[in-house]
């Protein structure tokens, strides 16, 4: 199907940060491995697949994306590889992780409060990538890209996709706006870099394809809850400018959804 004709309705995409130990955690944004457990089981069981944003925009331009749910991992926190990656492989899933190739084996030094936890080297980016993940960026060292100057909005964007590859050996396809802040302006800097998308938080006035909004998971969505985030999710009606995102790009996998699985 032309992406052109696609319904613009909106796709449903997650937005985790840390799996591991929820106890200390002031801003609210880490998950136990035992409930990405439960939260990926209950996605399999309602007959839905987990896969990279990438993937997903991949298929949503074929108009194959049915049963599609974008799985997203901010701040490239090493705790992807040991709890995310295993449980996403359990379920036959995929992710899109966005990394700092500029705190590369630091922490998150950004967090006033802390708990400081290590972020992913470059051995562990590749690992991941090698996983099936989808490596995309978060920027450089996580700066508000709507304060920074001409120079290191250049260097964030285009500077951080750069290392990627070299790091990768692979395309680097998405980005992450640190922080979920963006203006026009930072808009601009992504799309010229050659990303091909760019995802946020919340819906606003720049939604569209360098503007994805996302809907934070976390440790107290259960069941009941993901059930209702799912639900209100669907009543939005707004037309969404998802494209048109290429989907016959060299090398890219068809993706569709297994069919089954139910409640």
């Amino acid at each position: 199907m032309p992406a052109d004709t696609v319904p613009a309705g909106p796709l449903w995409a997650a937005m985790y940060h840390s799996i591991a130990d929820p106890t200390d955690d002031p801003y609210r944004v880490t998950v136990s491995p035992g409930r990405l457990d439960r939260q990926l089981r209950w996605l399999r069981r309602r007959g839905l697949t987990g896969v990279s944003m990438e993937r997903l925009l991949l298929a949503r331009a074929r108009g194959r994306h049915a049963g599609l749910v974008g799985l997203t991992f901010d701040d490239g926190y090493a705790d992807f590889l040991t709890h995310a990656v295993p449980l996403l492989r359990r379920y036959e899933f995929t992710a899109t992780v966005y990394v700092l190739p500029g705190r590369l084996g630091g922490t998150n030094e950004w967090d006033a409060l802390g708990p400081r936890k290590p972020l992913l080297t470059e051995d562990g980016i590749r690992e991941a990538a090698a996983a099936g993940m989808e490596v995309g960026s978060h920027g450089l060292r996580h700066t508000d890209l709507t304060e920074a100057d001409d120079a290191l909005l250049a260097d964030e964007t285009r500077g951080s996709r750069e290392a990627l590859r070299a790091i990768t050996g692979g395309e680097v396809t998405g980005f992450c706006y640190p922080y979920g802040t963006v203006d026009p302006r930072v808009m601009a800097a992504v799309r010229d870099a050659g990303y091909r998308y760019a995802v946020g938080i919340s819906p606003g006035p720049l939604t569209g394809l360098f503007a994805l909004p996302r809907l934070h998971i976390g440790q107290e969505d259960t069941a009941p809850r993901l059930f209702l985030k799912r639900a209100l999710h669907g009543r939005r009606r707004e037309p969404v400018p998802y494209g048109p995102y290429p989907a016959d790009r060299a090398g890219a996998e068809a993706v569709t959804a297994p069919e089954g699985g139910g409640a």
